[in-house]
């Protein structure tokens, strides 16, 4: 094929408008360049390598997500990045270095961190330009075609004294053989010599040369020089071009004396082990001596894992290998050893490099809130879960700022108590037990109250409104209260009212008689209330001590029975809660709000009108999700009632409906199941659905029977990666069957989709066979 021909053809459908796109990494901190080149490299290495012309502009944007916003550090390898651009530069998102120069080159690291857990850090290694590309890419992930002008790539070698003995010297009468290797494009047309002393120097009995020895790698040519004399000392030159020229040559020496001397590597001394905190700088050293000197090659020696920055083996020309913002799982044995590049090759040489990172207590719990009644006792406990160093673990107990009680943690014994004897006020506030080792501290936080726990209010299905006069009707307030027996007795109700969107309430109290018992429904006739208008109440649970934290509803008037409808437009979200006991909490989101790094290529534009300011509630799965973790959103409780008074005999009929949009390559599973009062699990799922279901809003229904009073439970499950927002919105209940319900399909990829790539291949196809005619 003519290259020209295929470079025009591939440029033509560029100009159609289709764009080449890069690969990304799927954690929350990525690296993106902005170029005109492909970069084949990503294609050959597990790192990210971007490769630039000297003189051109380099660009690299940090994209990130993380609440509150992550602030943002460039850093280099060797520490600051440039002096070339403002100061300021470094904490922007995009890093901007004009006219870059040859020893610019190296590893950026984009550092983001908000005060939440690890500081996430991702790199990328900026190379010289090696290949000017014309690509046609068929999605983020594949490249279809890649067409390289020649380039070539800086070279390397290694010296083999006398493989026969295995001798580590080099000696006169012995053989020596020299290697020489470089990367080129095409790798067909390169074209190697040699020269010693600088005159060319031609193959014969005793100077063997070959070029591309079948055992190594390609690129690759070799002088054997056998019976070694005294006139053999020298230098020699490996002269590397490609056919036809039009890029510039390249040469390495090779120096050949008596004075050539075997490596040797060693490990300073307070070098091993080395102990670092977590989250600094540290520096790994071994020592390489000989002449010449050889590459240094880093691996993890104690088990089979990635180094830092992600590859398998991590090269070092100073025997230093650094590692930035060094995490306790980095914690272990390193190898340094001799490569055989730039150096000797009889056998590798290597050392080894303890690395012990300390972090500070990991303890649970992280919060506790603590509710009991006065004059009783109060047992908290704080666990440590992981430290190092975990011999010497000292503890203290505060309540505010004063010392309650100091310590040390005795041998395998891994947790400590406070109790309070007799709970009284004085005694009501926030403890923290806080504790120590030499890297930092860890810190459990007790809320400790006699409060009442806020009631729940029932939604009743069935009207509870009733009509006194034609413009005044009446309703039955109906909940349960949260946990009666933790506190002391609830002796009241203060019941405040109002008109939606007035500032004045009006409040009675509401005694209780005797003590309430768990799940005990609790009525209250609302009478006097004026039509049209819908009212916000609020109910707040008294005891003899305190008040209990409040919970209010949202009462409006319709005539007639009307359906549970939720919209998620107002904060708090129609009495929907979080479940304490999943990974994590689904959020209240809009498009016009939502920050415009968030994961793209998922979840959607706005809510189920097409709205961007309306709300909706959706999961974000960036890190630190995993694979498998559920969020779970319960509704109000939903009473029951017969529609005669001789009670239920059926259980009777609601139909459930959502709308749930489900886009991205890494959608998990929602599900929505029915929770009835009183048992302690729920039943299985009355409906699921897994996998992208495309970029729209789709309707769900499906009818349940409860047999008591419900709840529903909408939970959503991150599936493989961060591509799998899956957001809700426009939840409603009714009575009765539902009607006509939408399939319950699991969808593969849009149709749309595969006949596009199809037309991709098909212009490539005839594209490339037209250059061939």
């Amino acid at each position: 094929m003519d290259l020209i021909t295929c470079v025009l053809g591939l440029l033509a459908l560029l100009a159609d408008g289709i764009r080449c796109q890069g690969v990304y990494a799927p954690p929350s901190v990525r690296i993106v360049h902005s170029g005109h080149a492909c970069n084949v490299e990503e294609e050959r290495h597990t790192e990210r390598v971007y490769t630039i012309r000297e003189g051109e502009t380099l660009e690299l944007t940090c994209l990130v997500t993380g609440h509150p916003r992550p602030q943002i550090r460039w850093t280099k390898t060797a520490g600051s990045v440039s002096d070339r651009f403002q100061d300021s530069s470094v904490f922007n998102e995009t890093l901007h270095i004009a006219k870059i120069l040859r020893t610019q080159g190296g590893r950026y690291y984009c550092k983001a961190e908000n005060g939440l857990g690890s500081p996430a850090i991702k790199s990328i290694r900026v190379d010289h330009i090696v290949c000017v590309c014309v690509c046609l890419c068929v999605s983020d992930q594949h490249v279809l075609c890649c067409l390289c002008v020649a380039a070539l790539k800086k070279g390397r070698f290694w010296i083999t004294p006398d493989p026969y003995h295995n001798d580590d010297n080099i000696q006169i009468g012995r053989e020596v053989k020299i290697s020489c290797q470089v990367e080129a494009t095409p790798p067909e047309e390169l074209m190697f010599s040699w020269l010693k002393n600088g005159r060319a120097l031609r193959s014969s009995e005793r100077m063997v040369i070959t070029q591309t020895d079948p055992d190594i790698s390609p690129g690759t040519t070799n002088l054997d020089i056998i019976d070694l004399k005294f006139t053999d000392f020298g230098t020699y030159t490996c002269m590397a071009a490609l056919r036809g020229g039009g890029i510039p040559e390249i040469s390495i020496d090779v120096n050949i004396s008596s004075t050539t001397v075997p490596p040797n590597l060693t490990v300073p001394r307070g070098k091993s082990p080395l102990v670092a905190r977590e989250g600094d700088t540290v520096e790994l050293e071994c020592l390489v001596s000989g002449k010449p000197k050889p590459i240094i090659l880093w691996s993890r020696a104690d088990k089979e894992a990635p180094m830092p920055d992600g590859s398998m083996q991590t090269e070092s020309y100073d025997g230093v290998l650094r590692v930035v913002n060094v995490s306790r799982e980095m914690t272990g044995s390193y190898r340094c050893q001799t490569s055989q590049f730039n150096g000797f090759n009889v056998k590798a040489r290597e050392a080894l490099v303890e690395l012990i990172v300390q972090y500070p207590p990991t303890v649970e719990p992280a919060f506790l809130e603590m509710r009991q009644g006065l004059n009783r006792p109060v047992v908290m406990t704080c666990r440590v879960l992981r430290a190092h160093p975990s011999r010497v673990l000292r503890f203290e107990w505060l309540l505010s700022n004063r010392l309650l009680h100091a310590g040390a943690f005795t041998e395998h014994k891994d947790e400590t108590e406070y109790t309070i004897r007799s709970l009284n006020r004085d005694g009501w506030g926030e403890y923290t037990c806080n504790v120590i080792n030499e890297a930092g501290t860890g810190k459990c936080t007790f809320h400790v109250t006699g409060k009442p726990y806020p009631p729940e209010f029932y939604y009743d299905t069935y009207s509870p409104l009733w009509q006194n006069r034609p413009r005044v009707y009446g309703f039955k307030l109906q909940w349960t209260q949260m946990n009666p027996n933790t506190v002391d007795r609830i002796v009241a109700y203060r019941l405040g009212i109002r008109q939606t969107g007035l500032q004045r309430w009006w409040e009675q109290e509401i005694p209780v008689e005797g003590a309430i018992t768990k799940g005990e429904l609790i009525t209250h006739n609302l009478t006097e209330l004026i039509k049209p208008e819908s009212y916000e109440v609020r109910l707040t649970p008294i005891t003899h001590y305190a008040e209990g934290d409040s919970t209010t509803r949202i009462i409006t008037y319709s005539g007639e029975s009307e359906p549970f409808h939720c919209s998620f437009e107002e904060e708090p979200i129609c009495m929907f809660t979080q479940d304490k006991n999943d990974d994590f909490d689904w959020t209240r989101h809009s498009a016009a709000t939502r920050d415009t790094k968030y994961t793209p290529n998922t979840g959607p534009s706005g809510d189920r009108s097409g709205s961007k300011q309306g709300f909706y509630m959706y999961i974000e799965t960036s890190r630190p999700r995993k694979e498998g973790d559920q969020a779970r959103l319960i509704s109000p409780f939903f009473n029951v009632a017969p529609k005669t008074p001789y009670g239920i005999t059926n259980p009777p009929a609601y139909c459930l409906g959502f709308f749930y949009h489900m886009y991205g390559k890494h959608i998990g599973t929602l599900n929505a199941f029915l929770k009835q009062k009183g048992q302690t699990t729920t039943e299985g799922a009355a409906w699921s659905l897994t996998g992208n279901q495309g970029d729209r809003w789709k309707q769900a229904k499906v009818s349940i029977h409860p047999s008591s009073s419900f709840q529903v439970v909408i939970e959503g499950v991150r599936g493989p990666g961060i591509e799998g927002d899956i957001a809700i919105d426009d939840v409603t209940l009714e009575e009765g069957e539902c009607r006509d319900p939408p399939p319950n399909l699991r969808s593969s990829a849009p149709p749309a989709v595969i006949a596009h790539i199809w037309l991709l291949f098909a212009a490539l196809a005839t594209t490339l066979l037209g250059g061939q005619r």
